[in-house]
């Protein structure tokens, strides 16, 4: 069976038991197996009405929510290519990429988006709600569809997911059955290590858009297991909906766990007392082992674990297995600050292209600082420039409507992957950088910002970014964002500027109180950096950076 036949049946199977749910402030409204059919079935019935057929593009335009899902598996089991895209985004840029897939529908979650797609497309194809695909009477109707899946081959297209676009324009990165046939059997497999010997439902919290590789992935997988899926409904209210939630595990972005370590942090520092002081004697002896530096403060460690993590750990999830962490590197300090309450943080690296994922760490195995070994079938290596190169089935076939773009990125089978990385004598993989993230000094020095980013943000409390600039300069400088003191930055600076290289040097900075957002267009909808977007904004400011040094 595909991975789609494997779904269907599971939903069979699952008829009677909660399979998805929303968190909404009004409490929790959910889906039986039966039920999430029942809508899949209504979908379909529609999407044959509207006479898209086997082949066409239809276009995905929503926030998460349970209709989405059901109507991403009715397209699916139609053979109709999806075109999952992010709400979040600005009309003119969905307009951009629907012009790019060429959808014959589009299904919009409300009235609201679609008149803005109208506008800024007056040649729009046919844009339908939610409402309309599940209006009162589809159930009727939807008798016709009901039944097993078209029949779809490993290369057949399913879905056209279309990149973030750190820079530059995004491209549609096209996904086989095959891709997705191989990636839920991997991803099905490490679950299956993580929650070994646990009985009954597994509970899964969710709240990255379905229109990312990784994410659709993580609905996919849940819905082919014993799972319960509650979807975040608003992330203003993240805190609460976890706690509803009880998770044993829940996919995250490095963005997200450093806002919830911070949040501990200030918490235990405006608390003071017993706590504070006990958590942080502990947390340095940890480290130091960490370090391989001799032991010491085991009595801390033991006091901490007795007295002051339990309260932490229930507040992040009493169930709580595992975080899993993707998207971008995560800090390895924050890797370590969950392990030392007892939470295992397990990361995944990959790309769109790779759907979603090229590696994953082993329960129980995971290494700090480091994002496991590449999955069972999937080859990698290092190529120029460190670049990682990625080989197997998980790789896609191309770029939709890209020859050339598909051509460059995929030689004699290798994708390659634009990643700086690193592989160490067990197998596990560290991400690097960015290649085109380098910055390259006028001395002809390179230099990979990321680490320096990761090592600044560690030990500089209230620093809620930092990127540095220097491309083409002959020294770097760096914007930090947060409520930071001057003062403290230039002591960190200087600190950091102690262990390396002149070339790698931070010689000025500027900091700037407002935190880098998704809504001011400096960060992707994952949390990535927008690094072109962020110099053009603060153009300004750097050049006066290098004004005042050279004066």
């Amino acid at each position: 069976m595909n991975f789609l036949e494997t779904l269907f049946a599971n939903l069979e199977r699952s008829a009677e038991r909660k399979v998805l749910q929303e968190a909404r402030a009004s409490g929790l409204a959910h889906a039986t197996g039966r039920e999430l059919r029942a809508q899949v079935e209504a979908a379909r019935a529609f999407v044959r009405r509207a006479g898209v057929r086997k082949g066409d593009r239809c276009a995905l335009l929503a926030a998460n929510s349970i209709r989405w899902a059901a109507l991403d598996l009715a397209l699916m089991a139609e053979g109709v290519i999806v075109v999952p895209l992010n709400a979040r985004q600005v009309p003119k840029e969905l307009v951009g990429m629907m012009r790019d897939a060429g959808p014959k529908l589009i299904c919009a979650g409300d009235a609201a988006l679609a008149d803005a797609v109208r506008a800024e497309w007056p040649e729009t194809p046919r844009i339908v709600l939610f409402d309309e695909v599940f209006a009162k009477g589809a159930a009727e109707q939807a008798e016709s569809a009901k039944g097993p899946p078209v029949e779809l081959a490993d290369g057949d297209a399913v879905t056209i997911i279309y990149t973030s676009g750190t820079s530059g324009e995004p491209k549609g990165v096209v996904l086989t059955a095959g891709n997705l046939n191989f990636m839920v059997l991997r991803t099905t497999e490490r679950v299956n290590q993580l929650m070994r010997g646990h009985p009954g439902t597994e509970r899964v919290f969710h709240y990255a858009p379905f229109c990312f590789a990784g994410s659709w992935i993580l609905m996919l997988l849940c819905l082919s297991r014993t799972s319960l899926l509650t979807l975040s409904m608003d992330l203003s209210r993240l805190q609460i909906e976890m706690e509803v939630a009880a998770p044993h595990y829940f996919q995250n972005v490095p963005l997200l766990l450093e806002r919830v370590r911070r949040g501990i942090e200030e918490n235990l520092a405006k608390r003071g007392g017993p706590a504070q002081k006990i958590f942080a004697r502990a947390w340095a002896a940890w480290l130091a082992k960490q370090n391989g530096e001799p032991a010491r403060g085991a009595l801390w460690l033991m006091a901490a674990r007795a007295a002051v993590f339990p309260a932490i750990r229930k507040r992040i999830g009493k169930n709580l297995k595992a975080l899993i962490c993707g998207s971008a590197p995560l800090s390895r300090e924050t890797q370590l600050f969950f392990m030392i309450l007892g939470i295992q943080v397990l990361q995944v690296y990959g790309l769109t292209e790779t759907t979603g994922i090229c590696t994953m760490d082993v329960p129980g195995r995971a290494e700090p600082g480091w994002v496991g070994p590449a999955v069972e079938g999937v080859e990698m290596k290092i190529g120029e420039d460190q670049e990682i190169l990625v080989r197997g089935p998980n790789v896609f076939p191309g770029y939709w409507k890209r020859p050339e773009e598909t051509k460059n990125a995929l030689v004699d089978g290798w994708f390659h992957t634009g990643d700086q990385g690193e592989v160490n004598e067990i197998g596990n993989w560290r991400i690097l950088g960015r290649i085109k993230n380098l910055l390259i000094l006028n001395s002809g020095h390179n230099v990979a910002p990321e680490p320096i980013e990761e090592k600044l943000l560690g030990i500089l409390p209230g620093a809620q970014q930092v990127i540095l600039v220097g491309h083409g300069r002959s020294y770097l400088v760096a914007i930090v964002t947060g409520d930071v003191a001057r003062e403290r930055v230039a002591e960190t600076i200087e600190r950091v500027n102690r262990e390396m290289p002149h070339y790698k040097r931070i010689h000025g900075f500027h900091i700037e109180r407002k935190a880098f957002t998704i809504e001011s267009g400096l960060l992707t909808a994952l949390g990535k950096l927008k690094r072109d977007a962020i110099g053009a904004r603060f153009s300004g400011q750097i050049e006066a950076l290098y004004r005042e040094k050279s004066a």
